[in-house]
């Protein structure tokens, strides 16, 4: 447009709108139900599978495609940089070196449906903490409403959970106040990492493709390989201690649930709960 002044003649400013992304992927597999988008920041692809999960629990659809997207570009990397938020090194989360996150991109689309497979959602939590338009309650009270919302829709206790993959942004603010929900809720000796120094903090795609990571973890691993936590080993002394997974390291148990926490910007908390089939 800048160009020619005018727009291409195969272009359309709809397919610029928040929407856009879903309905195309409807049209692209030919499905006829609804589609809709869902913008919570980080958040935002693990609040999808849950609404997505709501609209087969009440038998709107028998079939959904649910995840999330994000691209890299200069407007987003403008906007943390502007909050000091971006680290000029690979991102270090819980370390007491920790200086920001390393912005990714990427995207994850699960199938899901009633019928049976290797892996279930079994329970989702979602709250939003009203405390700060980018910071979260520093003494994690969404994270932990919203991990125990996740454990009770699931009908699982703390201590069956074996492994949570942690939001683990890498911030000053984010990793204190989720070490407290964690360690409130769980304890300190349920194995978990944060994989965003393995992909880059997708942000509203990062729910799904940490979602997607935890049903590989559960489906078809027999080894029972755990996602590394990628870090200088420095723990921040300031911080409640969690069981950061080594590289390479295995479960000490057979794999049945699992946690994805999801935390965004306002305060608006998810946390999914994964478990293998026919499991509990």
């Amino acid at each position: 447009h800048h160009a020619h002044q005018q727009w291409p003649v195969d272009f359309h400013y709809g397919q610029q709108e928040m929407g856009a992304a879903a309905r195309f992927v409807r049209h692209e597999i030919g499905a006829q139900g609804p589609a809709w988008t869902l913008s919570t920041a980080c958040s935002s692809s693990a609040k999808a599978l849950m609404s997505a999960a709501r609209l087969l629990q009440s038998g709107l659809a028998d079939v959904v495609v649910a995840g999330g997207a994000d691209s890299l570009c200069r407007f987003t990397v403008a906007g943390f940089s502007a909050l000091e938020s971006v680290s000029a090194e690979r991102c270090n989360p819980f370390s007491g070196n920790r200086h920001g996150i390393n912005i990714g991109e990427g995207a994850a689309l699960f199938v899901m449906s009633r019928e049976p497979g290797p892996v279930r959602l079994s329970g989702w939590g979602e709250s939003s903490d009203a405390h700060h338009m980018s910071a979260p309650d520093p003494q994690g009270l969404g994270a932990i409403d919203a991990l125990r919302q996740a454990l009770q829709r699931a009908d699982l206790q703390p201590g069956q959970i074996d492994y949570v993959n942690l939001h683990g942004t890498a911030t000053g603010h984010n990793d204190a106040m989720e070490s407290i929900a964690v360690a409130a809720v769980l304890g300190s000796n349920v194995p978990a990492s944060s994989t965003k120094p393995l992909t880059g903090h997708t942000l509203g795609a990062s729910g799904a493709i940490e979602a997607a990571l935890c049903w590989l973890a559960l489906a078809d691993n027999p080894e029972g390989r755990l996602p590394p936590h990628w870090w200088d080993g420095v723990a921040d002394p300031a911080l409640p201690p969690l069981a950061l997974v080594e590289a390479g390291a295995r479960a000490a148990r057979p794999l049945h649930h699992m946690l994805s926490n999801s935390f965004a910007f306002g305060g608006s908390n998810a946390v999914l709960a994964l478990s293998r089939s026919q499991q509990k």
